[in-house]
């Protein structure tokens, strides 16, 4: 999505008018996104997006004709580009110039893979490489947008640090990797930055191209467990953008640094769609990379059944138990046996593990058997009542044991085609906090209500018909009959009457051809994903009083997870 686009020419105009006013009611109407006048970032677009590349982009080298855009959101990611330039280069091919930009003066290194160290007013930080940032960014705009996909048009990135006296450090070779794919530009570098933008951009396109990204369908992403077997033999499937790699590389340097007597706990908090799962197998294979012990650890089986599904003639069963585990896997661990224990889903760990529930707490033990343990956690998709994990207990259980305890968020949203608002919407209208989405105006999600399960039923089936995606779920409200007599139908609404998923088809259900005439629950569904779902809310999920609340006495028998209330 556009928020600000004009002419090289127009925006040159738009300059002397104060842009940044033009670029935050852009902001305000397309994203919903009240920018205060005085703020950090409305002021990056008053000296970077305005004063700073108004300097650049005043040259005859570059087309007056050349498309330009402000704060491009990046399709399925909140993320936005600051700076874009489109049009054609000498052959006529056509061009997208993706810049970075930083207002940056002090930079030190970090021993991080692409990261430094930088100072805001408040104090250091410790952020990514501009050239990394804005190589990211080209690559999830390359994969994501069909009309850059399909067209070939080429995405050249760069970053533009204007306030920066080159002192060898973003150009490092210790950053050579990022740096030779998308170039660094410093304060005294505009000519060559014009140079750079010219190389791409000799020939305008009078936004034209500009029009036709933004209007380009978003190519479906990546489904990590089809993505498992080519990671797991070297392959980049998925490319890490800010808080991801933030993440990624503060857990691999926690890893390495810890030992028995230096051990450490990163808790990670992130909601739905923000990568948990990506990022932790992702250091699942970069921790086995470099021979250190590690495991991916959940306590819901339906992601481990299915990632070992798809490793069929990649792993053998005993190579997939050494790398993936349950979370009651640790009672009777040595002290530290582990390098890393990479905890997914964590706010679903319990207090006691084993089948009779004679462990002593699973956080401890996963604490206790590795040197570096860390836990992905949303504490809101806690399911059942034995349900323990929080980041107060986690934290409580590292210090016990002498751990340093280091906290980190996922914000990035990479599900609901990338729309936080969706999201602040659902958690208004389901009164779990109140946020600012009072309707769904404005968001680019496919969201309907039916009151007829079979229509859903059939939409589902319908929208399952192109790649297999879609799938049904349903509240635990009726009993499983149908376990082990196929031929009866679990849920009855009027008319309308289906199975729960097939009891030979276990927690993997939902990857099985076909199975998109059954239906699943939270249960078989948890940490698994699909292009569309079908949600039946069951008798359990109630209004009263203007208040939603839940009547547990509605839920089926044969859910366990309610027992003891």
């Amino acid at each position: 999505m556009i928020v600000y686009s004009n002419t090289k020419k127009g925006y040159l105009e738009d300059v002397k008018d104060y842009v940044e006013d033009k670029i935050r009611a852009g902001v305000k109407e397309k994203l919903n996104i009240d920018i205060k006048p005085g703020s950090s970032e409305y002021e990056s677009w008053k000296n970077s997006a305005g004063a700073a590349m108004s300097y650049v982009m005043d040259t005859d080298k570059i087309p007056d004709d050349a498309g330009v855009a402000i704060e491009y959101s990046i399709p399925r990611t909140k993320n936005r580009v600051d700076f874009v330039i489109t049009g054609l280069d000498k052959d006529y091919k056509e061009k997208v110039v993706v810049i970075e930009l930083k207002q940056w003066t002090d930079i030190q290194m970090s021993d991080k893979d692409a990261m430094v160290f930088t100072r805001f007013k408040y104090g250091r930080s410790e952020e990514l490489h501009p050239s990394y940032q804005a190589w990211s960014y080209a690559t999830l705009l390359r994969g994501f947008n069909a009309t850059v996909y399909e067209e070939n048009i080429g995405v050249e990135p760069c970053a533009y640090l204007h306030n920066h006296v080159d002192d060898n450090v973003i150009h490092n070779r210790f950053y050579e990797d990022y740096t030779k794919k998308s170039p660094a530009f410093c304060k005294g570098d505009k000519e060559k930055l014009q140079d750079f933008i010219a190389k791409y951009v000799k020939h305008g396109d009078n936004k034209e191209l500009l029009y036709r990204i933004d209007n380009g369908e978003v190519r479906p992403s990546k489904d990590l467990a089809d993505s498992l077997a080519s990671m797991l033999k070297g392959n980049e499937e998925f490319v890490m953008i800010d808080d991801q790699k933030i993440v990624y590389e503060t857990a691999l340097s926690l890893t390495r640094k810890s030992s028995s007597t230096n051990k450490n706990v990163l808790i990670v908090e992130g909601g739905p769609g923000t990568g948990k799962s990506v990022v932790a197998v992702n250091l699942l294979v970069a921790t086995t990379k470099l021979g250190l012990n590690s495991q991916y650890v959940t306590r819901n089986s339906a992601p481990r059944l299915v990632y070992e599904q798809k490793l069929t003639g990649t792993l053998k069963k005993s190579e997939f138990s050494n790398m993936f585990q349950s979370t009651g896997s640790y009672m009777t661990t040595e002290p530290n046996m582990f390098d890393a224990l990479l905890v997914d889903e964590s706010h679903r760990l319990t207090a006691k593990s084993g089948l009779y529930s004679k462990g002593e707490n699973q956080i401890l033990e996963i604490i206790r058997s590795s040197k570096c343990s860390v836990f992905f956690i949303d504490e809101d998709q806690r399911v059942t009542l034995k349900d323990i994990g929080s980041k107060q207990e986690i934290r409580r259980h590292a210090e016990a044991l002498g751990a340093t305890v280091t906290e980190l968020s996922l914000t990035s949203q990479f599900r609901c085609n990338g729309s936080n608002g969706y999201l602040a919407w659902l958690d208004n209208k389901l009164q779990i906090r109140d946020t600012a989405n009072t309707d769904l105006s404005d968001i680019n999600y496919d969201f309907e209500v039916f009151d007829d399960p079979t229509r859903l039923f059939d939409t589902i089936v319908d929208k399952n018909m192109s790649n297999d995606k879609a799938r049904m779920l349903a509240g635990y409200c009726w009993k499983w009959i149908s376990r082990n007599e196929a031929r009866l139908r679990d849920i009855e609404i009027g008319d309308f009457k289906a199975t729960w998923n097939l009891n030979s088809d276990g927690q993997a259900w939902i990857i099985q051809p076909g199975s998109v005439s059954e239906i699943g629950c939270i249960h078989t569904s948890q940490g698994l994903e699909v292009d569309y779902v079908g949600v039946i809310i069951g008798p359990d999920l109630i209004v009263r009083d203007g208040k939603v609340i839940t009547d547990v006495a509605k839920r089926a028998s044969t859910d366990k997870s309610v027992h003891g209330y």
